[in-house]
C-alpha cells in the first residue's frame, strides 16, 4: 500500500506513534509518505520507502495565525496524486481530520479515503473545548475509519461526542526486539557509579505530567536510600522542576537529559519508571519502559490500567498521591533483587498485549477493510 501519514512532529506520544508506525509499515514493504510541518520525532530510519513532505505556510498580514489546516490540506491532495496514495492515515483529530476531509473533497472522483486515529488529548481536551466539539464531533464521523489507542479512549469519545462512527481500538505498540534490556555498565556509570537504582521519566514536560511530582517522589525515596532519578524529554515545565531539584538540594543525584531519540538505551539500564500523570489515554512511556524489564509507579487514571497491572508489572496510585507513590517506590527498590523479577513480568506482558509484530497487522487489516468498504461509501456522500 501507499500510505500518508500526518502528525503532529512534537515531543509526544501521537508523534512517536504516528512515526514508528511508518518505520514499522515500511519495514513491512508499504511505501509511507509523512505530510507534516517538521519531520517526526524519532523519524530516524533510512529507508527508500519512507519520504517526507513538508508543509510550508506563507505568512500573510492579513493573518493573525498561518492558516496551516488550508496549507496541510493542499500539501495531502498535492502528495496523494503525485504519488497514487492509497488512503491518508492522520493522527490527532484537529486539525489534522479535517484538513484530510478537504483533501478528499477536492480529490473528486479519486478516492481519497482517510483514516483518523484519537490519541488522547484530541478529545480529552482540545475536542471537549465548546468551540471546537461540534467541528471535531464532525470530522470524526466523517473519516473513513476511526481508531482509537485505548478502551479507554473509545469510550469516552462516544460518551462525551455521541459520535455514531464505529471506533476500532488499536492500542499503541512497541518494537520488542529495540527495546529491551540492557547491561550496558558504561552507561549506568554515567549516572550511578556507585550501584544506585536508578528511576526513570519520560515526557513532553507538560502540566499534565506532574513532573514536579516526579521530584517530590524522587525526594522522599531519597531520605531512605541512595538514588538517581533521569528525567528524560522537554517542555514548559522543565524550569519548575529544576527549580524544585536545587530547592531539595537534589541537583547531584537528578539528571534532565533534555530530548532524547534513542530512548530505548536509556530506559534499558533504569531500575524504576515513574509517571504520575493526571491524565493519560494510554501511557506509551510507561509501556516502553516495560518493554526494557523495568517496573513502573503511575497514576491510576485514563488508559494505564490497560497497559500497568497492579502489584503484577508495577503499581498504581491515585494522581498527585506522592506519599503512596514514594512507599510503592521503596518497596519494589528495596526487594533483594531491586524488583528485577517484577521487571520480567514487566516484559512479559508487553510482549504478550502490545509488541508490534502483533498490532501492525491490525492497522494493515483496518487499512484493507476500509479500502475495500470505502467505494460504496463514497458513492453515497
Amino acid at each position: 500500500m501507499k500510505i500518508g501519514i500526518t502528525c503532529y512532529p512534537t515531543y509526544g506520544g501521537s508523534g512517536v506513534v504516528a512515526a514508528e508506525l511508518g518505520m514499522e509499515l515500511a519495514a513491512r514493504g508499504h511505501d509511507v509518505h509523512f505530510i507534516s510541518y517538521a519531520v517526526p520525532i524519532r523519524l530516524n530510519s533510512v529507508n527508500e520507502r519512507i519520504s517526507y513532505h513538508e508543509v510550508e505556510v506563507a505568512a500573510y498580514p492579513l493573518f493573525d495565525h498561518p492558516p496551516y489546516t488550508l496549507a496541510l490540506a493542499t500539501k495531502m491532495l498535492e502528495v496523494a496524486e503525485e504519488n497514487s496514495l492509497d488512503l491518508l492515515h492522520v493522527h490527532y483529530a484537529i486539525p489534522h481530520s479535517v484538513s484530510a476531509l478537504l483533501a478528499r473533497m477536492m480529490a473528486g472522483p479519486r478516492r481519497l479515503p482517510f483514516i483518523t486515529t484519537l490519541h488522547g488529548t484530541d478529545i480529552t481536551l482540545v475536542g471537549s473545548d465548546r468551540s471546537y466539539l461540534p467541528i471535531t464531533r464532525f470530522s470524526i464521523e466523517q473519516s473513513d475509519g476511526v481508531t482509537a489507542i485505548s478502551n479507554y479512549l473509545r469510550d469516552r469519545t462516544v460518551r462525551e461526542f455521541e459520535v455514531r462512527q464505529p471506533i476500532e481500538v488499536i492500542p499503541n505498540f512497541v518494537n520488542c526486539d529495540l527495546y529491551k534490556r540492557t547491561e550496558d555498565r558504561s552507561l549506568r556509570n554515567r549516572w550511578a557509579r556507585n550501584g544506585e537504582p536508578i528511576l526513570m521519566h519520560l515526557s513532553n514536560f507538560r502540566p499534565v505530567k506532574r513532573i514536579t511530582d516526579c521530584i517530590e517522589i524522587f525526594a522522599l525515596v531519597r531520605e531512605k536510600m541512595a538514588a538517581r532519578l533521569i528525567m528524560i524529554g522537554d517542555g514548559p515545565d522543565r524550569g519548575a522542576a529544576e527549580y524544585l531539584v536545587r530547592k531539595k538540594k537534589l541537583s547531584k543525584d537528578v539528571f534532565f537529559l533534555g530530548k532524547q531519540d534513542r530512548v530505548h538505551e536509556i530506559l534499558g539500564v533504569g531500575d524504576l519508571f515513574v509517571l504520575p500523570s493526571d491524565s493519560e489515554s494510554f501511557g506509551l512511556a510507561a509501556l516502553e519502559a516495560m518493554a526494557c524489564e523495568v517496573p513502573v509507579i503511575a497514576s491510576n487514571v485514563g488508559g494505564i490500567p490497560e497497559v500497568v497491572t497492579h502489584g503484577v508489572d508495577g503499581y498504581l496510585f491515585e494522581p498527585r498521591d506522592v506519599e503512596s507513590a514514594s512507599k510503592y517506590a521503596l518497596e519494589i527498590l528495596a526487594r533483594s533483587d531491586r524488583g528485577r523479577a517484577m521487571g520480567e513480568m514487566a516484559r512479559a506482558n508487553a510482549r504478550r498485549r502490545y509488541c508490534s509484530n502483533d498490532i501492525i497487522p491490525r492497522y494493515e487489516a483496518f487499512y484493507a477493510k476500509v479500502l475495500n468498504a470505502g467505494a460504496p461509501a463514497l458513492a453515497a456522500r
